[in-house]
């Protein structure tokens, strides 16, 4: 259902950034957990960065490499894990059975985690970030959107394919825009919950932009799909936008 070992994420549009420094480094959560996590810096930034949330499977390769795309865009990026309190070592590969981990993982070390990330990435370690932004996909799409209303000075909240009902009892305290990316034909979420959960975005005043992707399946966002090359395209126009937008606005110069 999410992406595999022959999964690569697409390339992002316009001249790529060169890639200053990437690799593997270990954070150290508030209740001392050791969270796996890769970087990516560019060589020359936008002033946004994002703490990239991945699927079921956590930081396998395709985050590692998803992490080198964004900084090619300009945009510093840190991957992380959810598993180091249940995992025994940090392996994340075809055999790793991320969904008997993602049964133990509870929202207050998630939340936990990704605090350690969002301040990592704040503190210049991957080069000057003014407007910090978490981006997730599958079960991180859920926990990205839900960073709108858990995560403090958060510049906006990213979701591909996230499940709506995994983040719904914080909607009340959304306060981050969000950018939710739907996949029309996915069997996880059908099109008509991803459309109830813009609704009800759009009644809770959350400001949000939502596009849904009417043919294209749960993780669409491939390069290895080419009969989804145009949604790829797209996404990648949507969120670089989103992000661009958002990091203008914090600087008190809207778009």
């Amino acid at each position: 259902m999410c992406h595999g070992e022959g999964s690569r994420p697409p390339v992002p549009p316009g001249a790529p950034v060169a890639v200053a420094e990437a690799g593997d480094l270990t954070l150290r959560a508030a209740d001392g957990n050791r969270v796996l996590a890769y970087r990516a810096v560019p060589e020359r930034g936008s002033g946004a960065g994002i703490v990239l949330l991945p699927d079921v499977r956590g930081l396998h390769d395709f985050y590692r490499e998803l992490a080198r795309r964004f900084a090619q865009a300009g945009v510093p990026a840190l991957a992380i894990d959810y598993y180091g309190r249940t995992a025994s070592d940090d392996r994340r590969g075809p055999d790793f059975d991320g969904f008997e981990h993602i049964a133990k993982l509870r929202p207050d070390h998630t939340a936990a985690d990704i605090r350690v990330a969002l301040e990592h990435l704040r503190s210049g370690a991957l080069g000057e970030v003014g407007s910090a932004f978490t981006v997730g996909f599958c079960v991180g799409g859920a926990l990205s959107w839900g960073q709108s209303a858990l995560a403090d000075d958060l510049a906006g909240a990213i979701g591909f394919y996230g499940r709506p009902e995994e983040c719904r009892d914080l909607l009340p305290r959304m306060r981050a825009p969000l950018l939710v990316l739907a996949a029309g034909a996915d069997v996880l979420t059908p099109a008509e919950e991803a459309r109830r959960f813009g609704t009800e975005l759009t009644e809770a005043g959350v400001p949000h932009r939502f596009e849904l992707y009417e043919e294209a399946p749960h993780s669409f966002f491939d390069g290895g799909f080419a009969e989804h090359e145009r949604a790829c395209a797209h996404a990648w126009r949507q969120v670089l936008d989103f992000l661009a937008e958002h990091t203008a606005e914090a600087a008190g110069n809207p778009r």
